[in-house]
């Protein structure tokens, strides 16, 4: 924020006008927003074109930006919905559902499936999380045993509070940000804050949604 100059008792505050660069940076986040939103073109590719874009105008900057880039998030990142996928596709955490499903129980069966979205959703997107969990638990949503307002707020629940994981896409974002010389402590407060977050919030959710009935 500038400081206010004072001249013959009048105080005034001259503003620090844009660079070119950073005009150019807010033009690359705009055209962003608009390429995805109003085309559908995937966000990795505008991103990647964006930042060479900016690299070209001006390499000393973009060399120097790169060295505050926390890779080993991005790797970590990578792996970890890299693993989720796989499991997917290989059927785990379907078979893992339809076990939870087949338990007899519906209450415990929320539970349990609150639990799987949470430990799930800790590890990749809260939002596609949801959706496997919603897709799963609508023959218990069908049958009436349950009420789908219940079962549908304590399932998005428990997937988006254990967003601050750091393997979580959120989470991701805001360990990236912290300062490098920083980043190792405070990711590992976020390890301990996320373990007793997944280890206590489906339950809260669960609780939430079913007990008060």
């Amino acid at each position: 924020v500038p400081a206010p100059e004072t001249t013959g008792g009048a105080t005034s505050t001259r503003s620090k006008a844009p660079t070119g660069h950073q005009i150019i940076t807010l033009a690359g986040l705009a055209a962003m927003v608009v390429g995805t939103v109003a085309f559908g073109i995937d966000i990795g590719i505008l991103a990647t074109t964006v930042a060479a874009l900016l690299a070209i105008v001006d390499p000393a900057e973009a060399k120097a930006s790169l060295t505050d880039v926390s890779w080993s998030t991005v790797v970590l990142v990578g792996g970890v919905i890299t693993y989720i996928n796989v499991l997917e596709t290989a059927g785990t955490v379907e078979f893992t559902s339809e076990a939870i499903m087949g338990l007899g129980s519906p209450l415990l069966a929320v539970l349990l499936l609150c639990y799987l979205s949470g430990i799930v959703s800790a590890l990749a997107s809260s939002i596609g999380t949801i959706g496997i969990a919603m897709a799963i638990a609508s023959p218990l949503m069908a049958s009436g045993e349950l009420g789908v307002l219940g079962v549908a707020a304590a399932l998005s629940i428990a997937a988006t509070v254990v967003d601050v994981s750091p393997f979580s896409t959120n989470g991701a974002l805001v360990l990236a940000n912290v300062d490098a010389d920083h980043r190792e402590a405070f990711y590992q407060r976020m390890l301990v804050y996320a373990g007793l977050i997944v280890l206590l919030a489906p339950l809260a959710a669960w609780a939430f949604a079913f007990l008060p009935g």
